[in-house]
């Protein structure tokens, strides 16, 4: 290492009022740290990115670059456009005008000292370094069972995921560099760094619990982005189907034996056999094969009109070359 490189972090934010300011403290505090240390230089910054937040979260990200424009910058995307959208903002606006960036959340659940690490591993040669839950003590019993699950289940269908791995990485100037090159609108980062490849390693942190404020991932949205997870990265969902309706059909023979034999049996109501076998089977077969097809039509009308990912109505930074991408 001949000197110091630049580290951006880029830190989306949703009504985070509650903890954003000591956040922006332990980051500048970490920061400090790295620059005394020599490694990280000392046009390095912190980027809050703002997804369109209802309470003062814009208000405190300007207050903070007012404060200490040498460390703290700041994007306004002009609605909320998601959490995957707003960490690719970030990112795309940054991607020039520094060597290697970190993504975090802003609810301190990630472990700041392991930025410690992510940049000495940096330095050894990788280009994409991945924070890596080492254990999950912290989560209820549902939260847990559900998360494995989920990477469980995205590596059965296909998709290349990092196990245990959220989207607390870094990543070199060249990796954003490629990722700028993929123009899906259906965005899960978790599966879509993987693919770009380059040498990678991870490393292993201790999740902690949300300082303050409320998670922004309730149980709705956390199976709507499994979903969206599967769906962008494997078409064996659709492949399933032909088997489903194999196994199906087999089970709704054997069904209608089944109901012959206790029709004649007498132990039935006249119409009730066929009633079942047509409608429960039949039915719960195809509307469940037609969700399945809906869900990978609906990303392809999305991706079809290309609209804009994101847009951005305010990028505070004293660098000299400043950015806005849309």
């Amino acid at each position: 290492m001949n000197q110091p490189e630049i580290l951006y972090m880029v830190v989306p934010c949703y009504n985070e009022q509650e903890v954003l300011r000591e956040t922006a403290e332990q980051l500048k505090n970490k920061y400090s740290a790295l620059m005394s240390e020599g490694l990280i230089s000392r046009e390095s910054r912190i980027v809050f990115v703002n997804d369109g937040s209802k309470d003062q979260t814009w208000g405190i990200i300007k207050e903070l670059h007012e404060k200490a424009p040498e460390l703290y910058s700041g994007i306004d995307l002009a609605h909320n456009s998601g959490h995957q959208n707003a960490v690719l903002a970030g990112l795309m606006t940054v991607k020039d005008i520094c060597d290697m960036c970190i993504t975090m959340d802003a609810d301190l659940q990630d472990d700041v000292n392991t930025i410690d690490e992510m940049v000495k591993k940096y330095y050894e040669g990788n280009q994409v370094v991945y924070g890596v839950r080492s254990a999950r003590d912290t989560d209820t019993f549902f939260k847990k069972f559900t998360a494995e699950s989920f990477y469980k289940f995205m590596k059965l269908m296909g998709a290349d995921v990092v196990y245990n791995h959220a989207d607390f990485r870094l990543m070199s100037r060249r990796v954003l560099q490629e990722l700028a090159n993929f123009k899906e609108v259906n965005l899960f980062l978790r599966g879509m760094v993987p693919l770009i490849g380059f040498q990678n390693c991870k490393v292993y942190y201790e999740r902690h619990e949300r300082l303050a404020g409320e998670s922004k991932y309730p149980l709705k949205k956390m199976l709507a982005f499994a979903v969206n997870g599967i769906t962008s990265f494997s078409t064996k969902p659709l492949k399933l189907i032909t088997t489903l309706g194999f196994v199906m059909s087999v089970a709704s023979i054997l069904a209608f034996i089944w109901a012959f034999i206790a029709k004649i049996g007498g132990f039935t109501e006249h119409g009730w056999s066929s009633t079942m076998c047509s409608i429960w089977l039949i039915g719960g077969l195809q509307l469940f094969c037609l969700g399945i097809i809906g869900e990978y039509i609906g990303k392809i009308y999305a991706e079809v009109k290309q609209r804009p990912r994101y847009i951005i109505a305010e990028f505070l930074n004293d660098a000299e070359n400043k950015q806005e991408k849309n």
